[in-house]
């Protein structure tokens, strides 16, 4: 299991490539449109099998019936970095390593892509959002398709004030190249990004 892509989530997609071009100083490029959940994205590579990936609502997309993707509905404030995913080879084999709540098998696709995600019928996560999506690519991967940005992620961090309840629940988690979980009074993340203006860090209180 490897970390995919990091997700900052954005009132509006302008404001979240913004507030990104603004802390790295590198734009996102545009990404496309999720029809099943009423989401689009921006993308900016991390590398050659990782991302970063800002989303917003799609004002232009019809209500999805259903609750939004990393509790995208109880939303609100400035851009921030809200959640990530996790790629694993054998999605059976990781759902049941995983603790109960990571969500359904769903089949996705967006333009050449194809994927299978883990989505939770409530749009939330355990252990208050701070665990991943799990998904596996079908093919060609997000990653794949997009330009190098001189951006590299280094390490990202997850604190949670049961930090050691999720290294139990999960050992394969804890042994996330570039993760490292961490005590904190609130879940949290944060990215630690080598940028070509040096290090940066991107982070988020979840549900805050």
């Amino acid at each position: 299991m490897n970390i995919d892509h990091i997700v900052i989530t954005a009132p509006d997609l302008d404001t979240g490539a913004e507030a990104v071009h603004e802390a790295l100083g590198v734009a996102p490029v545009q990404g496309g449109k999720h029809s099943l959940m009423g989401t689009h994205n921006r993308l900016l590579s991390l590398g050659p099998d990782m991302y970063l990936e800002v989303i917003a609502v799609d004002p232009d997309a019809p209500d999805p019936g259903r609750p939004r993707w990393f509790a995208m509905d109880r939303f609100s404030g400035p851009p921030r970095l809200t959640n990530w995913a996790a790629q694993a080879d054998d999605m059976t084999r990781a759902l049941a390593e995983a603790p109960m709540g990571m969500g359904e098998l769903t089949s996705l696709t967006r333009g050449d892509l194809s994927w299978q995600m883990a989505i939770p019928p409530s749009g939330e996560l355990p252990f208050d959002g701070v665990l991943p999506m799990l998904l596996s690519w079908q093919g060609r991967t997000a990653a794949d398709l997009l330009s190098p940005s001189g951006c590299r992620l280094q390490r990202l961090i997850l604190t949670h004030p049961r930090a050691g309840d999720i290294r139990t629940a999960w050992p394969r988690l804890a042994a996330t190249d570039r993760l490292q979980i961490e005590v904190g009074p609130q879940p949290g993340l944060a990215a630690e990004i080598a940028t070509p203006e040096g290090l940066k860090t991107l982070s988020g209180v979840i549900g805050n």
